[in-house]
């Protein structure tokens, strides 16, 4: 049987730049590409705010919705409204007016 021969060790610098190469490659896996994995999160966070602000705006148009429909069709609502937007009274009650002079 011949001897063996003892294996050739590669130099350290052929051992750094290989070590190198796959630190960049492991890198661009995770942030390489359109979107990194940071931008996916910052997009994620914003959906989140995003959502939440879509969810209150929809809570107020429906409660507008309901607003506008009893105006347009509860009596009540609609007397209540003439009171205190424009004045007016109902039946045949009187209102007194008192007109002072300006004190200066």
């Amino acid at each position: 049987m011949p001897p063996k021969k003892p294996k050739a060790r590669k130099p350290p610098v052929v051992l750094a730049v290989i070590a190198a190469v796959a630190l960049g490659v492991g890198y661009f896996a995770v942030q390489g590409g359109e979107y990194g994995t940071t931008d996916l999160l910052r997009q994620r966070g914003r959906l989140a705010v995003l959502q939440h602000e879509v969810d209150s705006l929809q809570r107020q148009v429906d409660s507008l919705s309901r607003w506008k429909r009893a105006i347009e069709t509860d009596p009540l609502v609609q007397e209540r409204l003439a009171r205190e937007e424009f004045g007016m009274i109902k039946g045949d009650k009187e209102m007194l007016y008192r007109f002072a002079e300006d004190r200066r």
